[in-house]
């Protein structure tokens, strides 16, 4: 069974090339089904939200204050912050979609079993992180 992935821009804040966005969604998410280590969801959502949004949602179900830059729930939805997006790729010199591309695998990984709260298992991530990115780039 083939997922679907639809993306919802649900922030006023920074202007998003959506159909760019939207195809490389659908290349990522093939990509990530190789390499899956669990069954993917059979609808993804990902939404691109403000600070003040992911912040609401750090808080209510993780307990932790303050933004992130994604959060993935196991019943399919990716929430996204595209004002920590924005930070991070002005800090890290590069632009907006690639940022907004990477927290995208991410959190797809996630959904495919991958985990990044040891030392070991986020070396893995990262790595199969960057490698799924060139190959869709």
């Amino acid at each position: 069974m083939i997922p679907e992935i639809s993306l919802l821009n649900r922030q006023r804040g920074r202007r998003i090339d959506f159909g760019s966005l939207s195809r490389f969604a659908l290349d990522a998410l093939g990509k990530v089904q190789k390499v899956r280590r669990n069954a993917l969801p059979a609808e993804i959502v990902v939404v691109l939200v403000s600070d003040r949004r992911i912040s609401a949602i750090h808080q209510e179900f993780m307990q932790i204050a303050g933004p992130t830059d994604v959060i993935t729930f196991q019943h399919g939805e990716i929430i996204i912050s595209v004002e920590t997006a924005h930070r991070q790729a002005t800090d890290l010199g590069q632009g907006l979609y690639e940022e907004l591309c990477l927290y995208m695998v991410h959190g797809l990984l996630h959904l495919a079993g991958y985990d990044d709260r040891t030392r070991s298992g986020s070396r893995e991530m990262k790595r199969l992180q960057q490698r799924l990115l060139r190959e869709i780039r």
